[in-house]
């Protein structure tokens, strides 16, 4: 396995470190990018697989618009507050496993769900384990929801932590004004998948949106957040608390919090 690959695989690991802090801090998804998936679905009744579901950002809002959602999730620890924060839903099942792993039991669905996951799926079989799910003509809707600092200064104050301590791709590591003006059309994140299916010939029909919100953050909130991430996770501890102290400070100097521009980007295939 190269450098790269262990860095990743040990990324991917350890958000259930802190699945409490992942929960509180982490950005969710547009009202309206849950509309639009849903309606482009049409699910009638058929269920929702959701690859990653984590401590469930994007399955508690499906789930209050009634879906029946089987969730694949990897590290017990966030199915757990998964679990917590669906169990008013009882149309929410969780499996504790990776998709890799996961046995569909001879079942097939009408949208598969992967929010902000997709980049930690095995590359190599992550779209046929999605094709092999899905009824014919079923869904896939691939998202994520970067985010980019509105104030200059802040964004440069943020920049000299950063590099002190050996940060980068850090959610205020982008100005949000170099966001191009397409889902997709990032700095410093995971690749879009638009290419990658739309050379399979295994999926049609595809479609981008993207939806666009301001969030505030007190210093707090975004703490938790930073803390939830897995470069930060990764750091031994006291590097990491320096650099959440060192952040804090910053932030209390600027408003106590930040004020960032939240994109919910979202890709939409269906099965042939």
């Amino acid at each position: 396995m190269a450098d790269g690959e262990q860095i990743d695989m040990a990324r991917s690991q350890v958000f259930g470190e802190a699945a409490d802090l992942y929960d509180r801090g982490r950005p969710g998804y547009a009202d309206a990018l849950v509309t639009e998936v849903l309606e482009y679905a049409a699910l009638d009744g058929r269920p929702a697989l959701e690859i990653g579901a984590g401590t469930g950002k994007a399955t508690a809002l499906l789930a209050a618009r009634g879906t029946e959602l089987e969730c694949v999730e990897p590290d017990p620890r966030m199915a757990a507050v998964l679990r917590r924060n669906t169990a008013a839903h009882p149309g929410v099942r969780v499996r504790v496993c990776t998709f890799e792993e996961w046995d569909p039991e001879g079942r097939r669905f009408g949208l598969v769900l992967a929010a902000t996951c997709w980049h930690w799926l095995d590359p190599d079989r992550r779209r046929d384990g999605v094709h092999a799910a899905l009824v014919p003509g079923g869904a896939v809707a691939l998202c994520w929801n970067p985010q980019g600092v509105r104030d200059p200064r802040l964004h440069a104050a943020l920049a000299e932590v950063d590099r002190r301590h050996g940060l980068d791709d850090t959610p205020h590591g982008v100005l949000a004004s170099h966001y191009g003006e397409l889902p997709g059309d990032w700095v410093g994140l995971p690749g879009w998948p638009e290419d990658e299916l739309r050379r399979d010939g295994r999926f049609t029909d595809l479609r981008t949106r993207r939806f666009r919100e301001e969030l505030h953050y007190g210093t707090d909130r975004y703490l938790a957040h930073l803390a939830s991430l897995s470069r930060y996770r990764i750091l031994p501890a006291d590097r990491r608390e320096q650099a959440l102290s060192d952040t804090a400070r910053v932030l209390d100097a600027h408003g106590g919090g930040i004020t960032m521009g939240h994109l919910s980007d979202l890709l939409l295939a269906r099965a042939r």
